[in-house]
């Protein structure tokens, strides 16, 4: 009995890399732009809230994510930013670009972690409100925006991880839109000297009749 080995194709060989580039590229864009909208709703809800004491009453104080740390909404759109400027570059400033999509998420997750017990924003109103520098707030509690802002940069630092891996599989920019990319030039079409309409023709094409 003769056993017969199946022989991959080599189409379906070549298509592998293709199908997991688009998969990869489709996956990078979703977690990007989802990442960059979490990230920034989330710094624009409140972080934390409590009381300060003024004129013996308790004076309530909140503060949004943006008072806390303007740093996650700032890597979000540097995020964005290099999501897009991926598909503009190749080679060696894909990978820069892709590291820097990398290195924006991880900062938003290190900046919205820090931020989750930081109660100087609170202490800074509290100050305000009270007309003492040395006041602080009491009853600070903190909301679980700031961990959503930490999943956001997670979703982009997943899009940069993506990209180191299988940006160079990814499309880029067509050449067309390159600067100092000239077209082709077609070749002058044949032009019979005894046929005024031709020659005309010729010349509104911007080629030279005679063939010189």
């Amino acid at each position: 009995m003769e056993y017969v080995t199946a022989v991959p194709h080599p189409r379906s060989e070549a298509a592998a890399p293709a199908r997991s580039g688009r998969r990869s590229l489709a996956a990078a864009l979703l977690f990007g732009a989802l990442g960059a909208a979490v990230a920034l709703l989330a710094t624009r809800q409140r972080w934390s809230e409590g009381t300060a004491t003024v004129a013996g009453g308790a004076f309530p104080l909140t503060a949004k994510g943006s008072d806390v740390t303007g740093v996650p909404a700032a890597l979000a759109v540097v995020g964005l930013a290099a999501l897009v400027a991926v598909f503009a570059v190749r080679r060696a400033g894909r990978f820069a670009v892709a590291a820097l999509l990398t290195l924006s998420g991880a900062g938003i997750v290190a900046a919205a972690l820090a931020g989750v017990a930081d109660g100087s924003a609170l202490d800074e109103k509290a100050a305000e409100a009270t007309g003492d520098t040395s006041a602080t707030v009491e009853a600070l509690t903190h909301t679980a925006w700031p961990y959503a802002a930490a999943v956001g940069g997670v979703l982009i630092l997943l899009a940069g991880l993506l990209a180191l891996r299988y940006g160079s599989r990814w499309p880029a920019m067509s050449g067309r839109y390159e600067r100092g990319t000239d077209r082709p030039r077609r070749a002058a079409r044949p032009v019979d000297p005894e046929r005024p309409e031709e020659i005309w023709k010729a010349l509104d094409r911007g080629e030279d009749p005679t063939g010189a």
